[in-house]
């Protein structure tokens, strides 16, 4: 299973080509994997430079970098991204809560610190971002070690022979999707504790077919920046930074957050929104599109794309969908509206009772 979840990193998601940089950033729990990848990106004739993280290393940053430190640019880093072509990070927890109790406004500024490298990585790389099954992520998500990785692998197609046609295939049936919201205008969401209203007038949307993340399933977009009006409400949860933020409410006016009340993790909210001025923007709304993905699992990387969800992000938008909302966070936000609620583009409901005709297997 790792060589073809290797390959498809590699060949599928970042297509490496002979003589390409690629960096790989892999937790300690994924060196497995992370052999797999190296060996794969040598058969595709790039040059692999492999990072490996220790689950404290976060943690130790936090607490021993200096102020003056935490507030420069890490030059090096970024003039290590300059020089690569592709990027493939593999997260992999094995303690969820390792982040727990720090001081959240010097995360805030680390996350800020890397602003500029995150930017070159996202702008200027072929990058793709995944989750390697753990025993502490399966916990996390309340399920069995065998259970959660047997959901992950199938959230990927890796149990198909050939997974990268699987995506192809799903990359088809979002294009649909794509081309019949792009002339789209008004955004109306509805919903449990919910009624918002946005504009996507002269945003492009992106098929998100696992050229990024892995898994995918999604289209999204970047709102214009000062149209959200109205109030949402997000009953899944959200793990940031080993910290769990859950019931998030955010009412909004000429686009901003005016007022953010959270049931657990209040502190963690704030400190997200105080990070920067653009941090109280939306830079996404995204429609989750994956099949496989139907439960809530503690991961924004499969949360965000169940069917029958959207999510907003807080924060940094994409330069290819038209954002212009600057911001070190890009937090998103899942709203579930299986059960209730519904999201019409000019007045047609192209979401309703957690299904989108528009994806249905052609005939």
């Amino acid at each position: 299973m790792h060589e073809r979840y290797a390959s498809l990193l590699v060949g599928y998601c970042t297509d490496v080509q002979p003589g390409e940089n690629v960096m790989i950033s892999v937790d300690a729990a994924a060196l497995p994997l992370a052999r797999a990848i190296f060996r794969e990106v040598l058969r595709a004739g790039g040059e692999p430079f492999l990072r490996v993280s220790y689950p404290e290393q976060v943690a130790d940053l936090i607490e021993l970098t200096s102020d003056d430190l935490l507030s420069k640019q890490p030059a090096a880093q970024l003039q290590e991204m300059q020089s690569m072509q592709a990027f493939i990070r593999v997260s992999a927890s094995d303690n969820a809560t390792a982040l727990a109790g720090l001081n959240v406004s010097r995360l805030s500024a680390s996350d800020k610190r890397l602003t500029a490298v995150n930017q070159q990585r996202v702008n200027h790389t072929k990058w793709v971002l995944t989750l390697y099954p753990t025993p502490a992520s399966a916990q996390g998500a309340g399920m069995s070690t065998e259970a959660y990785e047997r959901f992950v692998f199938g959230s990927m197609f890796l149990d198909d022979p050939d997974p990268a046609a699987r995506w192809r295939d799903l990359a088809a049936r979002q294009r649909r999707l794509v081309d019949h919201l792009s002339p789209a205008r008004e955004v109306h969401i509805t919903g449990p504790g919910t009624d918002l209203k946005l504009s996507v007038a002269g945003r492009p949307w992106a098929n998100s077919d696992g050229k990024r993340n892995m898994p995918s399933g999604e289209v999204f977009t970047s709102p214009v920046e000062d149209s959200a009006e109205g109030v949402i409400h997000f009953a899944i949860p959200s793990n940031v930074k080993g910290s769990v933020v859950e019931g998030v409410t955010l009412r909004f006016v000429a686009g901003k957050v005016v007022e953010a009340t959270a049931m657990r993790g209040q502190d963690l909210l704030d400190a997200q929104l105080a990070t920067d001025a653009g941090a109280r923007y939306l830079g996404e709304l995204g429609i989750g599109t994956n099949p496989h993905i139907t439960r809530p699992t503690l991961s924004t990387l499969y949360d965000e794309k169940i069917m029958g969800t959207i999510h907003l992000a807080l924060g940094r938008s994409y330069d290819h969908t038209g954002g212009t909302n600057h911001s070190a966070i890009h937090w998103d936000l899942v709203c579930d509206l299986r059960e209730q609620g519904q999201v019409t583009f000019d007045g047609e409901a192209v979401m309703h009772g957690g299904g989108i005709e528009l994806l249905a297997e052609p005939d």
